[in-house]
C-alpha cells in the first residue's frame, strides 16, 4: 500500500515537472511572437545578455535598441505579468471549488473581481493621477475596492461566528450583479472615458511593468503557501464540515482564512491587470479530472497550468489581428464560456 502511494506521488511529480517544462516552452515562444518583426538570434541574445553574469559574454552588436526596450521592457513583464496572475486565479479557484464543493466555483464568484473593477472605474472618472510604490490610481482603487467589496459579502453572509457558503455565494453573485450595473451606469455617462473602462473590466496586460510584477509576486508567494499549508484540512473539510470537526480541525476559523488569502490574491491579481474571468474555472476542473480532487497534487497542477493557460490567452490577444490588441479576458471567455455551459449540462445530468 505505501509502495503504491509512493509510486502515484512519484507519477504526479514526474507529469507536473513536464508540465512546468511546457510552461517555460510556453513563454519562451510568446516572446517570439509580436506586431514587431525581430529575428530569433536577437531575441535569444537579449534575453541570455540580461541574465546575471552573461553581461560581458554576450555581445548586442547589431540589435537596435528598440528591440531590447520590446522584449524586456514589453513582452517580457507581459509573459511574467500572465503567468503569475494565472498561477494566483487557478489556485484561489482550485481552492474555492474544494472549499465550496461546487466545481462552478471561480473568484469572480464572491463579488470581488466586479469591486476591484468599480474601484478602478470610479478612479478612471474623477482622473485620479496618484501613485504608489509604481501603480496607478486604477489599480490601487481596484484593489481597495475589491477588499471592500470582500468585507460587504462577508458580513451579509455571516451569521454570529458562523459563514454559510450558500449565502455567500448568493450575497457574493448580488452584489456584483450591483458593482456592474454601477459600472455600466457609469460609462453611460462618462463615454469620454469608456475605451478605459473597457480595458479595465476585460483585463489586459497592456501596462505591464517591472513594477507591477514586484509588487504581485509577494501577494502570490505568501498566499499559496498558505493554501498550500492548508491543503491538508480543505481535504478533510471537503467531505463533510461534521467529519472536519470530528477529527479536531476548527472549520470555521480554516473558511475564514481560506477566504481572507483568496480575497486577497484575487484583488492582487485584478488591480495588476483587470478582471479576467474562468481562468479559476476551467484550469482546476481539468486538472481535477486528471489527477483527482487531493488539494496536496491538484493545487500545484493548477497553478502551473492557469500560468500556462494565461500566458497562451494574451499571446493570442497579442497576434490574432494585429496591430489592435484584444482584451485577454475575452479570449479567456471564449474559452470558458462553453466550458461553463458543459459543466452545467453535465451537472443537470447527474442531477437528473
Amino acid at each position: 500500500m505505501i509502495y503504491c502511494v509512493f509510486r502515484y506521488k512519484k507519477i504526479y511529480g514526474i507529469f507536473l515537472i513536464v508540465l512546468s517544462a511546457l510552461l517555460v516552452l510556453v513563454a519562451a515562444a510568446s516572446l517570439f511572437l509580436g506586431t514587431a518583426n525581430i529575428r530569433y538570434g536577437d531575441v535569444f541574445r537579449i534575453l541570455l545578455h540580461h541574465i546575471p553574469g552573461m553581461e560581458n559574454r554576450i555581445s548586442m552588436d547589431g540589435i537596435p535598441d528598440s528591440a531590447v526596450t520590446i522584449i524586456v521592457k514589453l513582452r517580457l513583464t507581459r509573459v511574467i505579468l500572465a503567468m503569475l496572475v494565472g498561477a494566483g486565479l487557478a489556485a484561489v479557484g482550485s481552492t474555492m471549488q474544494c472549499l465550496f464543493r461546487n466545481p462552478m466555483a471561480e473568484p469572480g464568484l464572491l463579488g470581488i473581481s466586479s469591486g476591484a473593477g468599480l474601484g478602478a472605474t470610479i478612479a478612471i472618472v474623477i482622473g485620479a493621477n496618484t501613485t504608489f510604490f509604481g501603480m496607478g490610481s486604477a489599480a490601487i482603487a481596484a484593489f481597495v475596492g475589491a477588499m471592500s467589496t470582500i468585507l460587504v459579502v462577508y458580513n451579509i453572509s455571516r451569521t454570529g461566528s458562523k459563514i454559510s457558503p450558500t449565502v455567500l455565494i448568493l450575497a457574493g453573485t448580488a452584489v456584483s450583479f450591483m458593482n456592474s450595473a454601477i459600472i455600466q451606469l457609469i460609462m453611460v455617462f462618462r463615454r469620454d472615458r469608456m475605451d478605459y473602462i473597457i480595458l479595465w473590466t476585460m483585463g489586459s496586460f497592456t501596462t505591464s511593468g517591472w513594477n507591477k510584477i514586484l509588487i504581485l509576486f509577494p501577494f502570490l508567494v505568501i498566499g499559496i503557501t498558505i493554501l498550500l499549508l492548508y491543503a491538508r484540512q480543505l481535504n478533510v473539510i471537503s467531505t463533510g464540515e461534521e467529519t472536519a470537526q470530528s477529527l479536531g480541525i476548527e472549520v470555521e476559523k480554516v473558511k475564514k482564512i481560506l477566504l481572507a488569502v483568496c480575497s486577497m490574491i484575487t484583488a492582487a491579481c485584478v488591480s495588476t491587470s483587470g478582471i479576467i474571468g474562468f481562468v479559476g474555472l476551467i484550469i482546476p476542473h481539468v486538472f481535477r479530472l486528471v489527477v483527482g480532487s487531493d488539494q496536496r497534487i491538484l493545487l500545484p497542477y493548477s497553478i502551473v497550468g492557469g500560468a500556462a493557460f494565461l500566458v497562451i490567452c494574451d499571446t493570442l490577444a497579442r497576434i490574432i489581428a494585429p496591430p489592435a490588441e484584444i482584451p485577454v479576458g475575452a479570449i479567456t471567455a471564449v474559452f470558458g464560456s462553453p466550458f461553463f455551459i458543459a459543466l452545467l449540462i453535465r451537472s443537470k445530468r447527474s442531477v437528473m
